[in-house]
């Protein structure tokens, strides 16, 4: 398992110190690092139309961007090209084990693996993220510039590509295998490949207001809540009829505070909303179903493994009732399998003492050989 070296400060320094403030370079956090996956098999998953991939190259001095998939290569040259993957930890169990490295970090924050591969004098061109991203350097080289957060003009280099004006770096070294650059939002970078190259962007990122509020609205509206009426008996009577007045505001903000003041519909809400993923999952479905005698005779001899990408959650306020979320549904096992649906949540192994307490309960046997023939967890 690939272990996060910090020479220079702790974990906690960095949480201190680094994280969302500014962007620092780890060298060799990673000793000794090699590719988690070939440019072959990258090259590969960008065939496949369920992967979200990109193609950015400059061809006559201008920059071009291309989605996947792709069904060659060879009209790109030996220079100048950068193909891009997103969520290569949801088709790669080794990429998947990257960011358990950064366990650190809630993994309801993370967004994905991103892979580039690119030939020399490859890049995507000057830009400003808005999550956090650790670039880490796999094989080959690359030099990266990091600038300062600031009012940074950006404009279109191309109608997929957003750049930024030229900057003053704060950072501006080259990345070998092993060496890790963590760059915080808003800090304009510019990564160049020095000789054919791999990176692995595990990136982090929060929801905004605007995204919780309208997915808060659907789930309201697919649980049959939030129904009920303002209702205002004995009401004054009115003056002005375009007039909203202060009361009525008062009335208004009420109703959605209700809402967003209930922990049991808020709790449910967020664990369904952020433990879906935003990609697709590689989801081996079994051809033939096991049972549930099946499933407790495999976990005697080997353990379960999480498909990567899969996102499964609890909170403080429901855990000791047992109840977790799955891929954006809920489940509620009770007290007796808290320590089960910790295990399944933290951990991407499964071992047969792992699932003690919750396979002496029907509801939890019967919830997990279902995820085992739907794919979420395999032998």
């Amino acid at each position: 398992m690939l272990t996060l070296t910090l020479s220079e400060f702790s974990l906690d320094d960095f949480l201190a110190n680094y994280w969302q403030q500014k962007p620092v370079l780890i060298r060799q956090g990673f000793p000794a690092f090699s590719d988690l996956i070939s440019p072959n098999e990258l090259a590969g998953l960008a065939c496949e139309s369920q992967i979200d991939s990109r193609l950015i190259y400059r061809q006559s001095g201008k920059w071009q961007a291309e989605n996947g998939p792709f069904e060659s290569y060879e009209h790109l040259g030996e220079r100048d090209w950068t193909l891009v993957v997103q969520a290569v930890d949801h088709w790669s169990p080794e990429v998947a084990s990257l960011v358990r490295a950064f366990s650190f970090i809630p993994k309801w924050r993370l967004d994905d693996v991103m892979i580039s591969f690119a030939a020399p004098g490859g890049g995507v061109g000057p830009h400003i993220d808005l999550y956090d991203v650790f670039i880490c350097q796999g094989s080959g080289s690359r030099r990266w510039r990091v600038g300062d957060r600031g009012n940074h003009r950006q404009f279109a280099a191309h109608a997929a590509l957003l750049h930024t004006d030229p900057f003053e770096p704060m950072i501006d070294a080259v990345l070998t295998a092993g060496d890790i650059l963590y760059i915080p939002p808003g800090f304009p970078h510019d990564g160049v490949s020095l000789e054919s190259s791999m990176s692995f962007s595990v990136g982090f990122r929060s929801k905004s207001a605007s995204d919780m509020l309208s997915g808060l609205a659907d789930y309201l509206i697919d649980n049959e809540l939030g129904g009920t009426l303002i209702s205002d008996p004995q009401r004054r009577m009115h003056q002005h009829q375009g007039h909203i007045n202060a009361g009525d505001f008062a009335l208004i903000k009420q109703q959605m505070q209700t809402i967003l003041n209930d922990d049991e519909i808020m709790m449910n809400f967020v664990g369904c909303h952020l433990s879906k993923t935003k990609c697709e999952l590689d989801l081996q479905v079994l051809d033939f179903p096991i049972n549930e005698t099946e499933l407790r005779k495999n976990l005697q001899q080997t353990d379960l493994i999480r498909t990567g990408g899969l996102r499964c959650f609890y909170l403080d306020d429901s855990i000791s009732q047992g109840i977790c979320y799955v891929n954006g549904e809920r489940y509620e096992f009770g007290a007796d399998c808290s320590a089960t649906v910790l295990a399944l949540c933290d951990e991407d192994s499964l071992s047969q003492a792992a699932l003690e307490q919750g396979l002496q309960h029907a509801a939890f046997v019967k919830a997990l050989t279902q995820w085992v023939n739907d794919g979420y967890w395999y032998f």
